[in-house]
Formats: structure tokens, C-alpha cells, sequence
């Protein structure tokens, strides 16, 4: 029966790997053409600084303040939901609900953390292409499509190589700390299956073969993703 779920985590994990690449790999680029355009000192190191620290908050932590938020009893969410007349939703046992919060939650952890590498790229342009270009009448607009995304690039480009290869790998802290079996449909992902099968019910035989087939099919997407962008670009990690 436990081999009948591993179609199912690995349909999961390939999805949830998707959500996060289209919305959380862009977040930190973003976070960091805003910060970078911040001219005000001291309040772009608060921004900075309460960006990073939920980074270093475990999911163990993070699950269990989520839950209270979100609690059909006594969360906040569901406080001003039923105060405005709607009915209380139990969001992580909810399958509809219940991906769009793990995608959500773990791009509000990681997005300052995974800014800081794009700061480091831009602080290494040259201050004086942006006065050239205040000289020819750019604003900060031009300024920021002509020479800040073009210095983002190059990194950009390996950051996004190995993005792809971690569209079959998955958060497991993440996902093990929220899921429960009224979601195991949309939430059991190809970690939590190994851990379930080969610990919990001892299938030591399937649980290696799922944990090789992930370490396989991510090298093959590592490689894959290098050899189309070297194809077209000059920018890669060989």
C-alpha cells in the first residue's frame, strides 16, 4: 500500500517545488532591487535586519505560532473572518488551503536571507555608470532596467540553475511540522514518504530507492538547466 502513495508524493513534491520556484524565487530580487533603492540609512537596516530573522527561526517554532494565526478556534485569521460574518476555516487541515500556506510561509522565511547574496551583486556595480546615466537624464527607473538587473545576471542565472534542480527535492522540517493525515493528498512529498515508510513502517528497501531517485533526477535537472543556459548565455556553474 505504501508503495501505491510514492506516485502521490512525488506528483506533491513536484508541484510544491514549482509554487515555491514561480513565487519565491523572484521575492529575493525583488527584496533587494527595493532595498538597494533606499536611501535612508537606518531604515533600510531595520528592513534588513526583520527580514532576515525569520531565517533563523526553526519550522518547529514557526508551526506552532502558524497554527495558533490560523486556528479555527482561536486563531486571529479566523477571528476577523467570523467577525465579518464568514465561517471559521481550518486552514492547515484544509486541502485546498494547505499549499498556498506552505508556499506562503516559506517565502516569507527565506526572502531576506536569500536577498542578501543579490545585495552583495549590486553593491559591486560601479557607482558611476548611475551618474553617466543621471548626467544623460535617466531617472531611477532607467537606471534600475539599464544597470541594476543587468548586474543581476550572472548570479542570478546560477541562482536559478539551482533552483531547477531543487524542484524534485522539498522542505521536509517544513512540511513534516505542518501536514497531518486530513492533507496527506496534497501535502505528503517524497521526504515525508521516506521518512514514513522507511522509519515508521521499517520498508527500508523503498525508502532507499525513493531517496536515490530524488538524488538522481536532481542531478539530472542541475545538469539539464546548465547545459540549456550555457547554450545561450555565457553564465553558468561549468
Amino acid at each position: 500500500m505504501e508503495g501505491r502513495d510514492f506516485p502521490r508524493a512525488f506528483r506533491n513534491t513536484v508541484i510544491i517545488s514549482l509554487y515555491k520556484l514561480i513565487f519565491g524565487f523572484p521575492a529575493p530580487i525583488i527584496l533587494a532591487l527595493l532595498l538597494n533603492e533606499l536611501r535612508v540609512i537606518l531604515f533600510k537596516r531595520i528592513v534588513q535586519t526583520l527580514s532576515y530573522l525569520p531565517h533563523f527561526l526553526s519550522w518547529v517554532v514557526l508551526a506552532g505560532v502558524f497554527m495558533e494565526l490560523f486556528s479555527p478556534t482561536r486563531g486571529i485569521v479566523n477571528y476577523i473572518i467570523t467577525a465579518m460574518g464568514g465561517e471559521a476555516i481550518f486552514f492547515f487541515g484544509d486541502k485546498d488551503w494547505f499549499r498556498t500556506l506552505l508556499v506562503s510561509t516559506d517565502v516569507w522565511k527565506s526572502v531576506g536571507w536569500g536577498s542578501i547574496i543579490y545585495l552583495a551583486a549590486l553593491s559591486s556595480v560601479d557607482t558611476s555608470l548611475y551618474e553617466a546615466a543621471v548626467v544623460d537624464g535617466a531617472n531611477r527607473w532607467k537606471q534600475m532596467v539599464h544597470i541594476t538587473l543587468p548586474a543581476l545576471i550572472p548570479v542570478t542565472t546560477i541562482m536559478f540553475i539551482f533552483a531547477v534542480g531543487g524542484v524534485i527535492t522539498d522542505d521536509f522540517d517544513q512540511v513534516f511540522n505542518f501536514y497531518n493525515p486530513a492533507v496527506y493528498e496534497v501535502a505528503d512529498v517524497l521526504s515525508t514518504y521516506t521518512y514514513r515508510v522507511g522509519i515508521s513502517e521499517m520498508e527500508y528497501g523503498l525508502a532507499t530507492a525513493s531517496g536515490l531517485f530524488t538524488n538522481v533526477i536532481a542531478l539530472i535537472l542541475i545538469v539539464s538547466a546548465n547545459f540549456i543556459v550555457r547554450r545561450y548565455s555565457e553564465y553558468g556553474i561549468w
